[in-house]
């Protein structure tokens, strides 16, 4: 009766258009207030501090600051100059900046929709003026923005290690060569997808990638010289933690200051003036992640005190004992969820339920929180949640029915490197092993 209720009053106001985190607090507060034999309504209050009072989740805000200091900063632009002088002149190069600049800012900003923001503003119109066809450059740019929550530092990835106690270091290191192969995989299909993206009357000429290349000098002022600045964020924040110098939460800190230092001082782009509305955006999206952390503990308290990890474990295992059918059983779940609901809250909901099933099983808990942050991932390219979408609509001014078919091709390319992902698990745990 209290699991039914719980789930029942949750999805009804995810029907109704609630935020994620209200339908959260709501459904447990219901289920305390109103349902004989359940604990205390203190209950709510108790999980909501303890939920909240995490060290590592302090790396949530400053992570987001950071990634709004350098959006605004004009870090991504310097980006997207640095990444066009490494691939820009191969055919369907454009194509590949896009793809490798997401990575550059996803490495920096750990944020998936923040991603397809910044990388899309500066190059789908770039695109579009050589030729590619608007629907194309947009379907790319949501597809390479879901590299943000796997190459570190991933803010859906600090979420599993708090919710699953593993380290965040562990975590960060296994998530780097699933970004970078689904990174390989994105330009793989532009490259055989890319004649039918283009134009009639443009196949990217070499004077059309020349004169984009003179104005991204002319705008940029020299990037050659000062991309630098802007790419050394990565090396910074990974070499501090993996060197034993801070700890993720300390190297957001860092990050946050860098960030400002380069945008004020080296760049210019970023006045003084401009820093009320910065903190502002910032704070509201890191709120909205840390309301829905602190809600969802007390959500996650009432479903253990039911035992629904337990009689899910169980219905899992009826259905087989095979490690391999289980995850893929788990995979075709998760693919489901990320559709419907947001990525954080999945992971807090759902962390405590599968870990316990697929630790049994002697899957890693490291490699299974790169499986789960791979799956969620997928949904924001999928509607009819897909954030990634609604940004990317957006940004380039198409339909999201223009949009989803020209995604599908990328689509099929994520499961496929999901699958590799989930039975290949030196994909996840090589880097680990070796450097920790």
């Amino acid at each position: 009766m209290v699991s039914t209720t719980l789930f029942g009053v949750f999805l009804l106001l995810v029907l109704l258009g609630a935020p994620v985190a209200i339908c959260l607090g709501v459904s447990s507060l219901i289920v305390l207030e109103y349902l004989p034999g359940t604990p205390n309504i203190t209950l709510l209050a108790k999980s909501a501090v303890m939920g909240g009072n995490s060290f590592p989740l302090v790396a949530i805000p400053l992570f987001v600051l950071a990634g709004e200091v350098m959006q605004r900063g004009g870090l991504s632009t310097r980006i997207v100059g640095a990444a066009y002088s490494l691939v820009g002149h191969f055919k369907a190069g454009l194509a590949y900046v896009n793809v490798l600049a997401s990575m550059f800012f996803a490495a920096i900003s750990g944020s998936s929709p923040a991603t397809v923001a910044a990388i899309g503003s500066n190059m789908i119109p770039e695109m579009e003026r050589v030729g590619y066809k608007r629907p194309f450059s947009a379907a790319l740019t949501a597809a390479a923005g879901i590299t943000g929550v796997m190459i570190p530092p991933s803010i859906p990835l600090i979420i599993y290690g708090v919710t699953a106690n593993q380290s965040i270091g562990k975590l960060f290191l296994a998530g780097i060569i699933p970004g970078l192969m689904f990174g390989l995989g994105y330009m793989l299909v532009a490259k055989m997808t890319i004649n039918n993206h283009l134009t009639p009357a443009s196949r990217v000429s070499q004077k059309m990638v020349q004169a984009i290349e003179g104005n991204q000098k002319q705008q940029q002022g020299g990037w050659r010289q000062h991309s630098i600045w802007a790419l050394i964020v990565p090396v910074i924040i990974l070499g501090g933690i993996y060197g034993g110098i801070f700890t993720p939460t300390e190297a957001a800190g860092v990050a946050v200051v860098y960030a400002l230092f380069v945008s004020l001082f080296i760049y210019r782009d970023l006045k003084i003036s401009d820093l009320n509305s910065v903190f502002l955006k910032a704070g509201l999206t890191s709120a909205t992640v840390l309301v829905m952390v602190v809600m969802a503990s007390s959500f996650g308290r009432l479903l253990t005190l039911e035992r629904v990890p337990m009689e899910v474990a169980n219905f899992i295992t009826t259905v087989s004992e095979n490690p391999l059918l289980v995850l893929l059983l788990i995979n075709i779940m998760l693919l489901i969820v990320g559709m419907f609901m947001e990525t954080i809250a999945s992971i807090i909901i759902l962390t405590p339920i599968l870990l316990p099933i697929v630790q049994t099983m002697g899957i890693d808990p490291v490699h299974f929180g790169v499986i789960m942050t791979v799956n969620l991932a997928i949904g924001f390219c999928t509607p009819p949640l897909g954030a990634n979408l609604f940004v990317a609509t957006g940004v380039a001014n198409v339909s999201l029915e223009e949009l989803v078919k020209s995604i599908l091709p990328f689509l099929l390319a994520m499961v496929v490197m999901l699958m590799m992902v989930t039975f290949i698990p030196q994909l996840s745990l090589f880097l680990p092993s070796i450097l920790l």
